[in-house]
């Protein structure tokens, strides 16, 4: 079933903001030369956003949602992948920003598989040179 149009307005206009100092923030169709220098140093071409927060884009509490967070990062980190903590925003403020985690080193195909065990509408894919790309599950 295709997303509606105004969830996926909000996935695109949405900053996927990478913890730092100072923070990253990945915009969907903006090429990002400090996040190519992060999947160098790591000695990736690839990685992902991800979150596991609000499965279904319905709104959790966040007790639920940092439960899940932590869910995902541990099993990212076990799977080996290097992983930074972030958060999905909305730039309007209109939606609580989602705790989530930058995983460098993932392929295509096993972010989309992480994506949906969380139930999500969506991942943030990146390759590196590339513009990040909004995936639709």
């Amino acid at each position: 079933m295709p997303l509606p149009p105004d969830l996926l307005a909000a996935y695109t206009k949405a900053l996927y903001v990478v913890f730092g100092a100072p923070d990253l923030v990945i915009r969907i169709g903006e090429p990002n030369e400090v996040l190519d220098a992060v999947m160098d140093e790591e000695g990736a071409d690839t990685a992902a956003f991800l979150t596991a927060a609000n499965p279904g884009g319905a709104l959790q509490d966040k007790r639920a949602n940092d439960l899940s967070a932590a869910a995902l990062h541990q099993a990212l980190a076990d799977a080996g992948y290097s992983c930074f903590v972030g958060e999905g925003r909305d730039p309007e403020g209109d939606w609580p920003p989602e705790p989530s985690v930058l995983a460098v080193g993932i392929s295509r195909q096993e972010a989309a598989v992480i994506g949906r065990s969380y139930e999500q509408n969506a991942i943030v894919f990146i390759e590196l040179g590339k513009a990040p790309e909004l995936v639709i599950l």
